[in-house]
């Protein structure tokens, strides 16, 4: 099996797969009576007319390490977008395309304050909390026609994270 080490996730070592959800780097707006933040239009949502964008809860339980990483999936209907609700770090896996098939997995650890927006036709990990169990944001493709491709590795990749993630 091929070993695979996560690294941070920042903006420019994730531009070609998606974008990076953080408010660092953008300006807020004061609401509320200057009680609350606003951080607007974080997310470039990319969704075929043929269906909307919908908002979903995700409740995801943890993964033991090391993570065995099987297979990854993309949706060719649009982006993907996920919001943690909580402060724990969590990976973010994805994988180059060549000619359908998803090749040359590479893998981030959130700082925490991280979400992610997924280019539409991105390879990619399932939803991937390490800590405890999460609830995430998600902003994608509701409609018809079918949205997820999958694509399973011929030898799986570990993932060994217990140098980057205290439990």
């Amino acid at each position: 099996m091929n070993n695979l080490t996560p690294r941070p996730l920042t903006p420019d070592a994730f531009s070609a797969y998606g974008e990076v959800l953080e408010t660092s780097g953008h300006q807020p707006i004061a609401i509320n009576n200057g009680n609350c933040q606003r951080f607007s239009d974080l997310v470039s949502l990319d969704i075929d007319r043929s269906g909307k964008a919908g908002v979903s809860l995700f409740d995801a339980k943890p993964y033991a390490d090391p993570l065995t990483l099987r297979y990854v999936e993309r949706h060719p209907l649009g982006s993907q977008a996920f919001f943690p609700t909580s402060t724990d770090p969590y990976l973010i896996v994805v994988a180059a395309d060549s000619d359908g098939i998803a090749v040359n997995p590479v893998v981030f650890v959130t700082s925490g304050y991280q979400g992610v927006n997924y280019h539409r036709n991105t390879w990619h990990g399932v939803l991937t909390p390490v800590v405890k169990r999460s609830l995430f944001v998600v902003v994608d493709y509701i409609g018809e026609g079918d949205n997820l491709d999958e694509c399973h590795f011929d030898n799986p990749f570990i993932i060994d994270f217990s140098a980057v993630i205290s439990r």
